[in-house]
């Protein structure tokens, strides 16, 4: 086959069309509201955590940093990140798939990167792949500040039937 062959025939094929970005399922005020009332255990005045962005499957979550949050040797402990990434999946799958309180988390695999420093964690996490059934996704963790992340996460929840 001659250059130009190869050419006419690379020229051929289509150009991959962009899809238009898919909406959220839900806002952030609206989110907040849900957790506000069905999650307050974890989701309250004080608890640290607050959403600030929501796109359909890409969310940022904030964890204001507080003392308690150190183990020993002054770094952020490793239950600290990983409540803020499983926070940061659940919010992620009401962005696709809506008011989904019976979603769970059936994996959670979390690799501690770098010591986060004594300041708030952002979480931006990140549906790959949203199923009947199944949401998968990641979850990158970063002191704030930083631009190097301190966790990466991925994860799949459960999303119930009755959708």
């Amino acid at each position: 086959m001659s250059a130009g062959e190869r050419a006419g025939e690379n020229a051929a094929k289509p150009a991959l069309a962009k899809r238009p970005a898919k909406q959220p399922a839900m806002s952030v005020d609206e989110i907040v509201e849900l957790l506000s009332a069905e999650f307050p255990q974890v989701f309250y005045p004080g608890s640290g955590l607050s959403i600030e962005k929501v796109q359909y499957g890409d969310i940022r979550v904030r964890k204001a940093f507080h003392e308690d949050h150190l183990r020993p040797g002054g770094t952020i402990s490793g239950p600290t990140m990983m409540e803020l990434a499983d926070f940061s999946m659940y919010v992620a799958v009401f962005s696709a798939v809506g008011p989904q309180t019976l979603a769970v988390t059936t994996n959670l695999n979390i690799n501690f990167l770098r010591k986060p420093g004594e300041a708030d964690l952002i979480a931006d996490a990140r549906l790959m792949k949203v199923g009947k059934r199944l949401a998968v996704g990641e979850v990158t963790i970063y002191s704030d500040g930083e631009s190097e992340p301190v966790a990466h996460v991925t994860s799949t929840y459960s999303i119930p039937a009755n959708r």
